[in-house]
């Protein structure tokens, strides 16, 4: 991954384009710190800091095509690139590098809008067509590649990360209450919002195209999750699916390795780390090395399980302790870095892990983020299999045992499940063609934290988030079975939005680390949503047919072991022996009132339960974690917006132009 930048309109009435450039390649420079250049003309500036993994010596960016009509600035990584180069080349196209980035503009000189079609990979894309006085900006398929934008003085402003855009943006940040709202019910912002008002994010999927000479800005999807309606045949056959899941896996992985660096992986001691660490090994029998985050806290920690990986395969393994003290401390800089609420502390120890694979000098990482939403791995798909079975079978005798089975380690009489289903279960489980009939008891859980508003923000609030983001539903959804629509609003929200963003890219470029994903291969995906989703999950037993096609690579200790969640500690982060002072300062009285966010005096409740060591509701964690991240986002993006975004980037940081 790297960082690009830039803005397209009438460049002359700006200021000076070195200026520019300088300032928002500054703000991402942790993104690409092997480089800066940037290209600009009168209508166009483009800007890129590399992050070398492909031709190092020769990938210097922008890049343009044969008579320099073309360029494009790329984040990201087009696996598929020595094929498309080689069809190119045999159309006549001439290269003068041997980076994957020239592809995309002889690509697009061949098949113009159509060329994303081609692109195997992740990637955030601007291309600048010179002749037609076009821009376009587009998005990987699933959201690995952040991308932003917004339009100001008649101009399109981009970046890969927003902070980039404020410091050249006249208009100061505002936080997003709609946005906030949809971070308090799924996690994340419903795309195409982010936290600031005013700037979006180009959506997984898709692209937009900028027309200087009408200034406009015209939006396409250009892909899409391609489930199949319950109403035509699914796959079904289990050992067709299992060969062609270990096929695509396979080769997903394989072309993942391409890059002129090491490549390690990620394991975390789970199935889907496990298999990608086993497949890397078979594929490449030298060295392999992996890393891993352990927990002091024993309920959260892998380690055993990773153990049982690295002796099965013999890899040179790193790991980092994350300790309670850590999460604080790293936590106010993660969120700047992050640039949005939070729910949850777990992004907070990925950057510690980023940070452990840069010290030994690896820039890539495998991770196996995405398996769960592909393949039905979350206990959200299974608690949906429940109450769909529930809303057909109200007064069955079998919710007992389907709950015993769901949560094997309660202890559950026929009053204690009825009970458990109605408290954790019972919303909506009337209504299964509710298009969000899947999510509605995490939406729930989540959306108590909205207790603690401000009379200001509810005021503000006159849009319903569970509307807006049925809103963004294709016209098909409704066709789906009820477990593809949950997959479908589990890679719609919460994977692009918090698993690939605050918790995944933000964390991994922290600290100037590429992470590739596999399981988000589109070939891997577009098979597996035409699997019949029991052979996704066969009865409780979540993805099935991954772990059918890959039992040969893994040990029985991995392949049966109950799934465990990815968690990090919340509450007992900030409240300890030696809290940071920051959490007194942001959660006082006098900060609140002035942020206005949050009602005062309710928190002041919740910090007096919290210190008196009442608070260990799941509630009570997610409230404090999402009010706190909110002062957090406030102090950097409000408070220090002059002092963090608009002081003149330092002498020392270079950029070039490129001609």
């Amino acid at each position: 991954m790297c960082g690009i930048a830039g803005i397209y309109g009438d460049i002359s009435k700006q200021k000076a384009p070195a200026f520019l450039a300088k300032q928002m390649a500054y703000q991402l420079n942790h993104r690409g710190p092997d480089g800066s250049a940037y290209y600009n003309d009168e209508h166009a500036l483009l800007i890129h800091t590399r992050l070398s993994i492909i031709d190092i010596e020769g990938g210097e960016q922008p890049i343009h095509n044969e008579d320099n009509t073309i360029w494009v600035s790329f984040n990201g990584e087009i696996y598929n690139y020595p094929e498309l180069r080689n069809d190119l080349i045999s159309k006549g196209h001439q290269f003068y590098t041997h980076t994957d980035t020239e592809v995309i503009v002889h690509l697009y000189e061949e098949y113009r809008q159509d060329y994303v079609h081609h692109l195997n990979g992740q990637f955030a894309i601007s291309l600048w067509d010179k002749k037609n006085q076009q821009a376009l900006i587009c998005r990987d398929r699933t959201g690995i590649s952040p991308l932003f934008y917004t339009q100001e003085n008649n101009c399109l402003y981009f970046a890969s990360e927003v902070k980039a855009l404020l410091s050249v943006l006249d208009t100061p940040p505002k936080l997003n209450l709609q946005a906030l709202d949809q971070i308090l019910s799924f996690w994340s912002p419903v795309s195409p919002n982010t936290a600031f008002e005013n700037i979006f994010e180009v959506k997984p999927g898709e692209q937009l195209v900028f027309d200087l000479d009408s200034q406009s800005l015209t939006p396409s999807i250009y892909w899409d999750y391609p489930y199949t309606p319950k109403s035509e045949a699914h796959i079904c056959d289990e050992n067709e699916a299992s060969e062609q899941v270990a096929s695509l896996l396979e080769d997903a992985i394989k072309i993942r390795l391409r890059a002129d660096v090491p490549v390690g992986a990620y394991l975390s001691g789970g199935l889907d780390s496990s298999i990608l660490v086993s497949v890397l090994k078979s594929l490449n029998h030298g060295d392999l090395s992996t890393f891993s985050l352990t927990f002091d806290d024993a309920d959260l920690d892998e380690s055993s399980h990773q153990k049982t990986m690295v002796d099965y395969l013999n890899t040179q393994h790193f790991q980092t302790r994350c300790q309670y003290s850590d999460i604080a401390n790293d936590f106010l800089d993660s969120i700047k870095h992050i640039e949005s609420p939070i729910v949850r502390t777990a992004p907070i120890p990925m950057g510690r892990l980023s940070a452990l694979t840069q010290k030994n000098n690896y820039k890539v990482v495998l991770t196996g983020e995405g398996a769960d939403e592909i393949f039905g791995g979350y206990d959200i798909f299974k608690e949906t299999k429940l109450r769909e079975f529930w809303s057909h079978q109200p007064d069955s005798s079998w919710r007992p045992l389907l709950i015993k089975k769901l949560y094997p380690y309660l202890d559950m009489s026929q009053n204690k499940a009825n009970s458990f289903l109605k408290a954790f279960f019972g919303g909506g489980v009337d209504q299964p063609n509710q298009p969000l009939f899947s999510h509605l008891p995490r939406i729930a859980s989540t959306s108590k934290v909205k207790i603690f508003y401000s009379d200001q923000v509810k005021a503000a609030l006159n849009h319903n988030a569970e509307e807006q983001l049925i809103e963004t539903l294709p016209q098909q959804f409704n066709q789906w079975r009820i477990f593809d629509k949950s997959l479908y609003l589990e890679s719609k929200t919460l994977m692009p939005g918090y698993l690939l963003n605050s918790q995944g890219d933000r964390m991994l470029m922290k600290h100037s680390v590429e992470g590739r994903f596999p399981y988000l291969d589109h070939r891997v995906i577009e098979y597996a949503a035409q699997l019949h989703p029991k052979l996704k999950m066969k009865g409780f037993n979540e993805k099935y047919i991954l772990k059918k096609a890959m039992q040969k690579y893994l040990p029985d200790d991995i392949l049966k072991r109950y799934k465990q969640p990815y968690r990090a500690p919340n509450i007992p982060s900030f409240f300890n022996d030696d809290p940071p002072a920051y959490v007194e300062e942001l959660l006082s009285r006098e900060y609140l009132d002035k942020t206005y966010y949050f009602n005062s005096a309710k928190v002041a409740l919740l910090l007096k339960k919290i210190k008196s060591g009442r608070a260990i509701s799941q509630k009570d964690n997610t409230a404090l974690v999402s009010i706190l991240s909110t002062q957090a986002w406030h102090y950097h993006f409000i408070d220090q917006f002059e002092s963090n975004f608009k002081v003149p980037a330092p002498e020392s940081f270079k950029i070039h132009r490129i001609s």
